[in-house]
């Protein structure tokens, strides 16, 4: 019998494969990769099978779909910009597909009951389930005890008292499992989504009014730099020789005459010129020339005050 896991890469999803997994079912790990959180790198599906002893994860790219879902969430956001519950019925969506051409009878979640306030509560995990369209096929390995039995469980095809009923925000229970697994490497929570992120939260809120029809090339660019608003336009500039090289390598380029900083351009830079020529001589820390758009500007630096008061998130 197979089943298929979902899969971040912490520590609670792990476990939910090892427990599905000790009892005789074939599991799969399937990440899905967003673009605001997961990872598609080799060394992250080695860490997998080496650190972890689980099947090589399938990897599905579901950026360009998840993207719908961001712009106009049917459940809302969270406290930023996270749509979660919408975020989990689009992942258990695409695993069910998977299920279909794979031919695995369930599926599998590293979820606790009451550790994520929006998302995995009872109700909303009730929500998911019938909305994802696989209503009694989600194991929830750590919880199940705590939730109503699922089909596998009813079906005898696994045993529901060698799960657990763990609720709450603490990890004491899963860091004595792991343990029990022989788990020699603990990972860190795998709750790094961008989208709980206050600061890059209000950059990418800004970059959809500015850009009708957002898209991953802007998105790229807004995950890097300090990011200024002026006039309706967004200018990033680099905070070190990575990010400089990169936006140099970019259309929408402005940098000073001797290429001591550089910057890029989002959205209709009209009227904003003379702004964003004396932020980049700001950062190039001298007076003199920046080229935007093929087009040279003389200036000189804003003050660290006109420069403080066009910046988006953090500090000059």
């Amino acid at each position: 019998m197979k089943a298929l896991a979902l899969y971040s890469g912490g520590l609670d999803s792990i476990l939910a494969v090892k427990l599905i997994e000790r009892q005789g079912i074939d599991v799969v790990p399937v990440h899905i990769y967003t673009g605001f959180a997961g990872r598609k790198d080799k060394a992250f599906i080695e860490e997998a099978v080496k650190a972890y002893g689980l099947k090589e994860p399938v990897v599905l790219d579901a950026r360009e779909e998840f993207l719908h879902i961001l712009k106009s969430p049917r459940y809302g956001y969270g406290k930023h910009l996270n749509p979660c519950i919408d975020c989990k019925i689009f992942f258990l969506r695409k695993l069910k597909e998977l299920m279909q051409k794979t031919g695995a009878q369930f599926a599998v979640t590293g979820e606790v009951l009451g550790q994520r306030p929006m998302s995995q509560n009872k109700s909303a995990m009730l929500l998911i389930e019938k909305e994802s369209s696989l209503k009694g096929l989600i194991v929830r390995p750590l919880s199940a005890k705590l939730l109503p039995p699922s089909i596998p469980e009813e079906k005898g095809w696994i045993k529901r008292d060698e799960l657990c009923g763990i609720s709450g925000r603490g990890r004491k229970i899963q860091l004595k499992l792991a343990e029990e697994f022989g788990l020699k490497k603990i990972p860190t929570p795998a709750g790094g989504c961008l989208l709980t992120d206050p600061t890059f939260s209000r950059r990418l809120k800004i970059l959809m009014d500015v850009v009708e029809e957002t898209g991953w090339e802007e998105i790229e660019l807004i995950k890097m730099g300090r990011m200024f608003l002026i006039n309706g336009c967004i200018l990033l500039v680099a905070r070190n020789e990575k990010e400089k090289a990169f936006f140099l390598s970019k259309d929408n380029a402005v940098f000073d005459e001797e290429r001591r900083t550089a910057g890029c351009i989002i959205g209709n830079s009209e009227g904003a010129e003379r702004e964003i020529a004396g932020i980049i001589l700001r950062y190039a820390r001298k007076g003199g020339t920046v080229i935007l758009k093929g087009k040279k500007i003389k200036g000189q630096p804003l003050s660290p005050e006109e420069v403080h008061t066009k910046l988006v998130g953090v500090k000059a």
